[in-house]
């Protein structure tokens, strides 16, 4: 009789997706701007990295840990080391107002819709002819 575990066979399809370094975030949209929330729990915050090139928003963090040369790890799922990730920023969104905090292990980054990229309603005149101005 073959025995199967559930969770080990969910646990490996999980590993794919959400595998030791990644950083598990959400993302929602209020009001035409943007709030990107990431878990770092036991991040330092000064090891944590906020940068935008050509429209790429990356965020780096680094994990250190003590000097354990003579431990004998048991399980050890915890990452260490340097991991990114990385986001497409869409032109609309002005990435030069962006602000960002941390707090509690969550890192929040607001990013805001450009002002011309807002929609906004145009004033219909009545009984005035439009004409273009040379």
């Amino acid at each position: 009789m073959r025995f199967i575990d559930p969770f080990t066979e969910f646990d490996r399809i999980m590993q794919g997706a959400t595998g030791p370094g990644t950083m598990p975030m959400d993302v929602f949209e209020r009001d035409g701007d943007y709030m990107v929330r990431f878990d770092l729990a036991g991040i330092d915050p000064d090891d944590i990295s906020l940068t935008v090139e050509h429209q790429v928003l990356t965020v780096t963090v680094e994990r250190q840990w003590e000097d354990t040369e003579d431990v004998n790890w048991l399980v050890r799922e915890r990452p260490s080391g340097r991991h990114s990730r990385q986001l497409r920023l869409s032109r609309k969104l002005d990435a030069a107002a962006m602000k960002a905090s941390y707090d509690n292990g969550v890192l929040s980054v607001l990013i805001p819709t450009r002002e011309e990229a807002k929609p906004f309603s145009v004033e219909i005149a009545r009984d005035v002819p439009l004409a273009l101005d040379n």
